[in-house]
């Protein structure tokens, strides 16, 4: 077959498939270029997660008639003002998106620089249409219809809406992120469901567009070093979450996921948290232009350092250090449940053997306190009357049977409990040392699989006296609301509350008082991970190991030695009790 040039449209078609791979590529493409317009505030539009319709609408520069025109050509671009693509510092440099987009959709632009009048172009999947005159603020309208509509190929890949949008969220949350001097709004099905406002500092914006705790959680990142600089907020440790979603990192101002800055995070992060937690945190890094590469993607979201030792080092020391300076802080507060518990304890006399020799002990006095205010003034004044000393309450203790011979059990017996943590068993051939965690962790999981394999009803449910709200963010609602019925075969009752926050009504009962809130958290980034492809059987197994999680026996718990027992018992009769759902060992033996 002999060689030959293809036609224009094609080119096209073969580079949307490397530009615009879904809403969410086509949307980035567009709000980049509108904050590279000098927009100061951006609206979006979608409708059917973007799918259907895609509006982007800034107050930026604009584009007269011939420029417009020359923006559908490919590699056509106002953002290289000469041929050093080194030293390129806008987010938007190829050229190819608004013909690419336009080869694949019904696009309109619609643009107007300030003191002419608008202007309109329609593109039909390649095909220019109509041009002529509108009327339009200053700025730049861009509409898309019906993408992928004629290329069924590529259509079919696209997810479901929710799906789509939560992509299209996250593209918008990225770049309203990296640029706080810009105003964005994004509607979806004509809801709003994100809004920000201008001249927003940094540290506000990212709180703002991450989770409300982090602004109570975190810490302040900044770092120079050879003409770089590193800035942004860092969660604690102890706040963290199930996925590495809530990574947002920026290089010049540019939404990055590159391997070599999260395998940074994670080097500093390494000893201070599980393998399977994530913290929360946006990183900002500035660099000079010519010591960094962004022209390595086609979608741009990799760049390539000159120095990347460098660029590692200045993120797990700028990461290690605000870490550090933090202190002991900490994100885990005390239950008020459990607060409100305490109360003081009546002060018992003093015993006649603490004494000090020879002293006398004072009889406690027990007059009557006097029946007129003057009385009782000069009472206190003088000393004349001191209230009687309460007498200590009388406890109860248990009594203490004697503990079972060793010889009987495999895992032997408890004789004691180590840093509230691990439990000391005596077993005929040695010493047995059970992580009480892990241990009860396998033990609750193995419970809930069977209560979903034997009972036919699933797992007992445990109503709340009061209804808890949790707040989460739109995605992650999706998410949770269409497992509603799966989540309730595991005892978890969840009901939607608005846009952003589940309302749960029961918890297994298994799992006892657990914490509502940070379990409903979890398993909304564990159904982000988990692939939607996994059958029904797989997902409520993984869902189950979360809950399992919670609900098991906390380090720092005291057992008594019944309970340790107890615990000794299942695991001998319990499939795979020699690891917990995350691998760990549940105990050894010497």
């Amino acid at each position: 077959m002999s060689i030959r040039r293809l036609p224009e449209h094609l080119v096209n078609r073969i580079a949307a498939g490397e530009v615009v791979e879904r809403p969410a590529s086509a949307l980035k493409e567009l709000v980049e270029n509108a904050v590279d317009a000098g927009a100061e505030r951006i609206v979006v539009r979608l409708s059917s997660g973007g799918i259907e319709r895609i509006e982007v609408i800034d107050d930026g520069c604009g584009m007269t008639p011939p420029d417009m025109a020359l923006a559908l050509e490919r590699h056509a671009t106002s953002k290289m003002p000469d041929e050093r693509i080194e030293l390129v510092e806008t987010l938007g440099f190829r050229g190819e998106a608004l013909p690419s987009i336009a080869s694949v959709a019904l696009l309109t632009l619609q643009s107007r620089v300030r003191g002419h009048d608008g202007w309109q172009l329609v593109v039909d999947n390649g095909v220019m249409g109509k041009q002529g005159p509108c009327a339009l603020p200053p700025g730049t309208s861009v509409q898309i219809s019906g993408l992928f509509e004629r290329v069924p190929a590529r259509r079919k890949f696209l997810r479901s809406p929710r799906a789509e949008y939560a992509a299209c969220l996250d593209v918008v949350r990225r770049l309203a992120m990296a640029h706080p001097h810009i105003a964005f709004t994004l509607e979806h099905d004509g809801r709003r469901a994100l809004h920000v406002q201008a001249g927003e500092g940094r540290e506000a914006r990212v709180a703002a567009l991450t989770e409300r705790d982090l602004a109570d959680n975190h810490v302040i990142v900044s770092l120079e070093r050879e003409g770089l600089r590193l800035s942004g907020v860092a969660s604690l440790p102890t706040y963290n979450r199930g996925v590495a979603d809530h990574l947002y990192l920026f290089v010049n101002g540019r939404p990055v996921r590159d391997r070599l800055l999260l395998g940074a995070v994670r080097g500093a992060y390494a000893d201070l948290l599980a393998r399977d937690r994530h913290p929360v945190l946006a990183l900002f890094l500035d660099v000079p232009p010519s010591e960094v590469d962004v022209n390595v993607h086609p979608a741009k979201t990799e760049v390539r350092f000159r120095d990347p030792a460098l660029v590692r080092g200045m993120i797990v020391s700028g990461l290690k250090r605000a870490l550090d300076e933090a202190g002991v802080r900490s994100a885990q507060r005390p239950d008020q449940g459990a607060m409100a518990a305490w109360r003081p304890e009546p002060v018992s006399p003093t015993p006649i053997g603490a004494l000090p020799i020879f002293e006398r002990r004072p009889e406690p006095a027990a007059y009557a306190p006097p029946q007129s205010p003057m009385l009782a003034d000069a009472a206190r004044q003088w000393g004349e009357y001191r209230p009687a000393t309460p007498q200590p309450f009388s406890r109860a203790e248990a009594a203490v049977a004697d503990a079972p011979a060793a010889q009987s059990f495999p895992l032997g017996v408890a004789r004691g409990q180590v840093a509230k943590t691990y439990i000391v068993a005596e077993a005929e051939d040695g010493l047995v040392l059970v992580d009480q965690h892990a241990a009860h962790e396998r033990l609750v999981l193995e419970r809930m699989r069977r209560a979903l394999e034997e009972g036919g009803q699933g797992v007992a449910a445990q109503a709340l006296l009061l209804p808890q709200v949790v707040e989460l963010d739109e995605p992650a609602c999706d998410r949770l609301e269409a497992r509603l019925g799966e989540l309730r075969e595991l005892g978890l009752e969840l009901e939607r509350f608005g846009p952003a926050a589940m309302l749960v009504r029961a918890t297994p009962a298994m799992l006892g008082n657990g914490d509502a809130e940070g379990l409903v958290r979890d398993l909304a980034d564990d159904l982000a991970e988990a692939d939607e492809a996994l059958s029904l059987r797989d997902r409520l197994n993984h869902v189950a190991a979360t809950m399992a999680c919670h609900g098991s026996v906390r380090a720092g718990r005291v057992l008594s030695v019944a309970e340790m027992n107890a615990l000794l018992r299942e695991m001998e009769v319990t499939p795979r009790s020699g690891q917990c759902n995350h691998g760990r060992p549940t105990w050894v033996k010497r």
